[in-house]
């Protein structure tokens, strides 16, 4: 492999000027940014060339070279659409913790799609899961874990199961997980693939929790996968200190993704994340409107 010159701190996988791989040497002028399918090229195959030592110090660098290319990594149209939602949608989204790359890897997103959906599990895309509801994208599922910084000791709620896919990477990063739902048939769907995925520090429960729902709490995270035109205090009321809580806000066609943090002495700090547009929670907080 021929690599030449910067390579971005914290994008590994924008470069300034071409890494040159195995299966495509060196043909013409250098190109801008090298291609995702000659790393998958690379993946699959089989040399009996010992590793070269390269005298580079830039971690990212070597999990260019390294981690993300293994010999033996899966060949399987699946596991290539996988490859490619990763580091094509999520890490070019500036989602860059091993942590949750390594997640989305490992949960079987394409599981807990509507069968009739499945051939867009890996898109860049919401899907319909029925009843005016969406799952919301790869990109989108990832930012929001990355930003909250989930610990194994955290009790998570999580508001709106929808097709549990969400459910199911909280509860592979934290101790507990409480989620409600307002459809009922959701509920079941997703109690049947999280226990499929062995799944089984969930409790799920069926109920309308668009305003709050401090029954098991208070709580160390809260994730809301729809929408809210104003944000209840009563979410804010049920983080512990230190509590963190991420939503969307706001109306069609403008709204906000938020991390509020819920401080030691009681306050709560919000940062805006990034702009987004999904469907709005049932029966969500409205705002006060003028009346003439």
């Amino acid at each position: 492999m021929i690599f030449h010159a910067s390579l971005r701190r914290h994008y590994p996988y924008q470069v300034m000027r071409v890494c040159l791989t195995l299966r495509h040497p060196p043909q013409g002028p250098l190109r801008v940014m090298f291609k995702l399918k000659e790393i998958w090229d690379n993946c699959k195959l089989e040399s009996s060339v010992a590793p070269r030592q390269f005298p580079f110090s830039d971690k990212h660098l070597y999990s260019l070279m390294n981690a993300t290319l293994p010999v033996s990594a899966p060949a399987s149209d699946i596991e290539r659409n996988r490859f490619f939602m990763v580091e094509q949608q999520i890490r070019t989204w500036e989602v860059l913790d091993p942590v949750i790359l390594d997640l989305l890897m490992r949960i079987h997103r394409e599981d807990f799609v509507p069968a009739a959906h499945r051939a867009l599990a890996f898109a860049d895309m919401e899907i319909p899961l029925g009843h005016g509801e969406m799952m919301l994208s790869p990109k989108t599922e990832a930012r929001m874990l990355q930003s909250l910084m989930i610990k194994d000791t955290d009790s998570v709620l999580e508001i709106g199961t929808g097709s549990g896919f969400m459910t199911a990477l909280l509860a592979s990063l934290a101790r507990q997980v409480h989620s409600v739902e307002i459809i009922p048939e959701f509920s079941r769907s997703a109690a049947t693939r999280l226990s499929a995925a062995g799944i089984n520090n969930v409790t799920l429960e069926t109920g309308d929790a668009a305003r709050g729902w401090d029954k098991h709490g208070p709580y160390d995270v809260i994730v809301l996968t729809g929408s809210v035109p104003v944000l209840p205090e009563s979410f804010q009321h049920s983080l512990n200190p230190g509590g963190r809580l991420i939503a969307v806000v706001g109306e069609a066609p403008v709204m906000q993704t938020q991390l509020v943090t819920r401080t030691q002495g009681g306050a709560c700090s919000t940062v805006t994340l990034f702009e987004t547009c999904i469907p709005t929670l049932k029966n969500a907080l409205q705002p006060q409107r003028f009346q003439f």
